[in-house]
């Protein structure tokens, strides 16, 4: 067994007995991997207290089937000032969660990788905004192959080009095909293009009724794919809430 260098960001951790830690690692070069940190909750020294999630590092491990070993870490980034606002923790959170629950183990995936890391890059230097959270969402789903049709039915094939509807999993449906379902609208359906084709957070703004739109079509095709509820989402929708 070999160790390995690579660039990490923490998904999830949590305490292992008296003195270690389990880590839920996104690497940039071998995907999602959970490894065990001997004396992750005291050795500062070896870890330097860099096991927190949405944590950017450069990490030593040894993989292996099952869990791996954390040898050590340098830390990147923290993203300090995502961890001075309640509203970018809370969107900071939902990002390491939907990804961990999502991301297949042990799959290098580069694309979501720079997603995420610019997602969090962009919430440590701007206001937390749910037109950036749909941007996120959109290509995240995107990327893994979960992107819902933003231009034909999803029941027929026939192309639509005006206002349509969407089922409880997030589908496209045409007037024809649809039996209940949710109205979106043109305008909804366009921005949510634009976001595919365009490569930077913060660009992308939706009208209040476009960006309420598209939070219920991402969260329902998000969550089809998804075998329990993201704790994540109610702090974040408690956050929007209060906002």
């Amino acid at each position: 067994m070999q160790a390995t260098d690579t660039e990490a960001i923490v998904l999830s951790a949590m305490d292992y007995g008296e003195s270690d830690r389990i880590v839920t690692l996104f690497c940039r070069d071998c995907g999602k991997v959970r490894v065990i940190a001997r004396h992750g909750k005291t050795s500062r020294k070896r870890f330097s207290g860099a096991l927190e999630v949405f944590a950017h590092l450069q990490v030593r491990l040894v993989l292996k089937d099952g869990l791996s070993s954390l040898r050590g870490t340098d830390i990147i980034t923290i993203f300090p000032r995502i961890r001075r606002d309640l509203g970018k923790i809370a969107h900071a959170g939902y990002a390491c969660e939907v990804v961990d629950r999502l991301l297949p183990d042990a799959m290098a995936n580069p694309r979501l990788y720079r997603l995420f890391l610019s997602y969090l890059d962009h919430l440590d230097s701007s206001p937390a905004t749910s037109d950036d959270l749909r941007f996120f969402q959109i290509n995240l789903l995107n990327i893994l192959g979960y992107r819902p049709s933003l231009n034909a039915c999803c029941s027929c094939g026939a192309p639509v080009d005006g206002d349509a509807f969407f089922s409880g999993v997030g589908e496209l449906l045409c007037a024809a095909c649809r039996t209940g379902g949710k109205a979106i609208g043109s305008e909804t359906l366009a921005l949510l293009g634009q976001a595919l084709l365009t490569g930077r957070f913060g660009v992308i703004t939706f009208p209040p009724s476009c960006l309420a739109e598209a939070g219920q079509l991402l969260d329902a095709a998000v969550t089809v794919h998804l075998n329990r509820p993201l704790h994540s989402l109610d702090f974040l929708n408690s956050i929007l809430d209060v906002h």
